[in-house]
C-alpha cells in the first residue's frame, strides 16, 4: 500500500504541475503544439533532452549491459558530450536561422522535396518499429519486476507485461496527444529531477551497504571484487571495442544529438539561440554524470549476483532496486521508471506527429491546411501510432545481447544514411539531390545486408557504421560529378528568433571536451 501511494503521489504531482504550466499555452497553432510556441528555456530543454534520451532501455538495458560487460559501455554516454558541443556551436545556430520545425525541411532547402519526404517516411517508420516498442517493453520489465503486476492481477508474467505495456502506452499518449511539445518538455523536466535523485540513490545505498555505511569503502570493495569491470578500454572482440570511438560511434553521436528530430526538436522550440545553446551544453554536463545512474549500478549488480543473471541481463537492475531501496521508496522509484518511459515515449510520439503533419500532410496531401486542422492531424497520428507501438512491444522480448544493444543495432539502419546526407548538405556544397538520394538508399541496403544477410564478416556493427559513412560520402561525390548541383547552397535567415550566442558557450564547450578526454585518460590508465 505504501509503495502504491508513493507511486501515485509522484506521478500525480508531475501531471498536476504540467497541467498548471500549460493552462495559458495556445495549443491550436502548429508552433504552439509542435514547438511549444518557441518559448522553451535552457533548463527545460536540458531536462527534456535528458529524459527523452534516458529511458527504461537505459536504466534497465544499459545497466544490464554493464553488468555483463563493465564500464567499456561508458562510451555511449560520455562521447555524447562532444556531439552536444558540436550541436550547440554548429548545427543549432543554423537550424534556428532557417526557422525549422523539422530536420527534413532542411533537406528540401538543400536538396529537393523528394529527399525530404523520403527521410521523413524512414524516420516515422523507424521510430514506430524500433524505438517505441523497445521503450515500452523495457519499461514494462521494470514496472513488472518492482510491482509484480502479474501477481497482483493473478495472471502470467507475459500477460502482466502486456497489461503494463498498455497502461504505459495509454498514459504516454495522453501527454503527447493533448499537450504537445510543451507538455512533454515540462513533464520531462520534473521527471528528470526524479531520475537524478532516484537513480543516484540506488548506487549510493548499495555502496553504503557494501562498505558498512561508507560509500568509498563500498566502491573500493566492488573494485577489488571485479577490477576488470572498471575497464573503459574495450578489447577488439568485446561488445564495444575502443577503436569504434574513432569510426562509426562519433558519426552516430553527431546524428543523435545534432540531427535527430526527437532530440533536437526541443532546441528548435527554444525562445532564442542563447537558451538553445544553454540547454544543449547543460545536457552535455548531465551526460558526463549519468554513468553513475546507468552503468555503475550494473557493475554493483555483478558484485551482488555474480553471473547468475547472464542470459537474462535485463532483469538484474530491478533486482538491485528491490534489494537496496526501503519499501516506502520503491513506489517513488517505480514512478521514476514510469516517468523515464513516458518521457521517451511521448517525445517520440510528438516528433512522429510533427514529421507526419509538417513533412507529409502539409507538404503533399493538403498544402493549404489550417493550423487548427494540422494540430488535429498530429493528435490523430499520435493516437494511431501509439496503438501500433503497443502491439509491437512484446516482439522485443529475448534480445540476445540485451535491449540496449538491440536498439543500437537497429538504429544503425537509418541513423548513418541520414547523417551522411545531412553532413554532406552542410559541408559539401556541390553535392546534388541525386547524389544524396542514391547514397541514402545505398546506405540502408548496405547496412541491412552486412548486418542480417552476410553475417560472416566479423566486423563490429559500429565499425560498419564508419565504413558505410565513408562509402556514402564517396558515392555522393561520384554521383554528383555526373549529376551536379547547378549552384552553391546558402542558408537564409528567416528571423524566427534572436541569434545572439550564450556567453558561456565557448568556455563550457572546451570544458566538456576536456573532461571527456580526461575520463579515458584516468580510467584507461587503471585498466
Amino acid at each position: 500500500m505504501i509503495i502504491l501511494a508513493s507511486f501515485i503521489l509522484f506521478t500525480g504531482g508531475v501531471a498536476l504541475f504540467t497541467w498548471l504550466s500549460l493552462r495559458k499555452t495556445n495549443l491550436t497553432s502548429s508552433d504552439g503544439y509542435f514547438l511549444g510556441g518557441r518559448s522553451l528555456t535552457g533548463t527545460v530543454i536540458a531536462g527534456s533532452m535528458l529524459l527523452t534520451n534516458i529511458s527504461s532501455e537505459h536504466l534497465i538495458g544499459m545497466n544490464g549491459n554493464s553488468y555483463v560487460n563493465g564500464f567499456i559501455v561508458i562510451a555511449w554516454e560520455v562521447t555524447s558530450s562532444i556531439a552536444l558541443v558540436v550541436a550547440a556551436v554548429f548545427f543549432v545556430p543554423k537550424y534556428l536561422k532557417m526557422g525549422l520545425t523539422t530536420i527534413p525541411q532542411f533537406l528540401e532547402n538543400r536538396f529537393d522535396s523528394f529527399t525530404r519526404s523520403l527521410v521523413a517516411i524512414i524516420l516515422i517508420f523507424s521510430f514506430v518499429v524500433t524505438l517505441l516498442p523497445i521503450v515500452l517493453y523495457s519499461g514494462a520489465i521494470g514496472i513488472e519486476s518492482l510491482f509484480g503486476v502479474s501477481e497482483i492481477l493473478d495472471i502470467s508474467k507475459t500477460e502482466g507485461l502486456w497489461v503494463t505495456v498498455v497502461i504505459i502506452g495509454a498514459i504516454g499518449s495522453i501527454y503527447a496527444i493533448f499537450g504537445g511539445l510543451k507538455a512533454v518538455a515540462f513533464s520531462d523536466t520534473i521527471n528528470g529531477f526524479g531520475l537524478l535523485i532516484g537513480g543516484l540513490l540506488i548506487p549510493i545505498l548499495a555502496l553504503m551497504a557494501i562498505g558498512g555505511g561508507n560509500v568509498l569503502d563500498g566502491l573500493a570493495e566492488v573494485y577489488e571484487f571485479a577490477p576488470q569491470k572498471f575497464n573503459v578500454i574495450g578489447a577488439p572482440d568485446s561488445v564495444l571495442p575502443f577503436e569504434v570511438l574513432f569510426t562509426g560511434l562519433i558519426i552516430n553521436q553527431l546524428y543523435f544529438w545534432g540531427m535527430n528530430q526527437t532530440i533536437i526538436q526541443r532546441a528548435l522550440g527554444a525562445k532564442n539561440l542563447k537558451e538553445a545553446q544553454k540547454g544543449l551544453l547543460l545536457t552535455g554536463l548531465f551526460k558526463i554524470l549519468i554513468p553513475l545512474i546507468i552503468i555503475l549500478p550494473g557493475v554493483i549488480c555483478f558484485y551482488y549476483f555474480q553471473d547468475s543473471f547472464y542470459g537474462n541481463q535485463d532483469s538484474v537492475y530491478p533486482q538491485l532496486v528491490k534489494k537496496v531501496l526501503p519499501t516506502w521508496l520503491i513506489g517513488f522509484f517505480a514512478a521514476v521508471i514510469m516517468g523515464a518511459v513516458l518521457s521517451t515515449f511521448n517525445s517520440v510520439l510528438n516528433s512522429v506527429a510533427t514529421l507526419f503533419s509538417i513533412d507529409i500532410v502539409k507538404k503533399h496531401i493538403k498544402k493549404d491546411i489550417s493550423d487548427g486542422k494540422l494540430v488535429v492531424v498530429g493528435k490523430a497520428t499520435s493516437a494511431i501510432l501509439a496503438v501500433v507501438a503497443i502491439f509491437a512491444a512484446p516482439l522485443m522480448a529475448n534480445a540476445p545481447d540485451g535491449l540496449y544493444q538491440l536498439l543500437q543495432e537497429l538504429n544503425g539502419i537509418y541513423f548513418i544514411p541520414i547523417a551522411s546526407i545531412l553532413l554532406a548538405g552542410f559541408f559539401m556544397k556541390r553535392v546534388s539531390a541525386t547524389g544524396a538520394k542514391v547514397a541514402l538508399v545505398f546506405g540502408l541496403l548496405f547496412y541491412i545486408f552486412m548486418s542480417w544477410i552476410y553475417t560472416g564478416h566479423g566486423i563490429h556493427f559500429v565499425h560498419l557504421w564508419g565504413i558505410e559513412f565513408v562509402l556514402n560520402v564517396a558515392l555522393m561525390f561520384m554521383v554528383s560529378h555526373f549529376y551536379p548541383r547547378k549552384d552553391d547552397y546558402e542558408i537564409t535567415d528567416v528571423g524566427a528568433v534572436n541569434l545572439t550566442s550564450w556567453k558561456y558557450t565557448k568556455a563550457m564547450s572546451i570544458g566538456l571536451c576536456l573532461v571527456t578526454v580526461l575520463i579515458y585518460v584516468l580510467l584507461g590508465s587503471n585498466s
